[in-house]
């Protein structure tokens, strides 16, 4: 029991330093997100206008984020094996991919209660972000 108890520990410990990471790491999208240009129209006038796409801004972004201990687990892989690709790197990519794919949105259609229907905003951001 007394095992349990440390292990069960610890393992709060790890998803509470989770949560900060993912804190941070959501505060700096929302930071690179929010970036804006000034435009002058034609007319004269000036307009603030956002930088990024908010879709498209989040997507790369979290997908690049989510997929970070893979991406580093490849790297680390090819430095270690003088810059020739093993098994196990490539794998975990793919492997992450098809989970992400497969499971993930089985999940999110799931979930969706009977009855209701979602639709997507803005379908030409999601086609070519997919």
């Amino acid at each position: 029991t007394g095992r349990a108890f440390i292990y069960f520990g610890m393992l709060l410990w790890c998803f509470l330093g989770v949560s900060i990471v993912a804190d941070i790491f959501m505060s700096a999208i929302e930071a690179v997100t929010s970036k804006r240009k000034e435009r002058t129209l034609s007319n004269g006038r000036t307009i603030a206008v956002k930088v990024w796409n908010d879709t498209v801004a989040n997507l790369s972004l979290m997908a690049l984020g989510s997929s970070a201990p893979e991406i580093l687990l490849s790297v680390i892989e090819l430095f270690s094996a003088e810059m020739y690709a093993g098994d196990l790197g490539p794998s975990t990519i793919v492997g992450s991919a098809a989970f992400n794919l497969l499971v993930i949105i089985a999940v999110c259609v799931y979930v969706i209660p009977d009855g209701e229907k979602r639709t997507i905003k803005q379908p030409v951001v999601f086609a070519i972000a997919a």
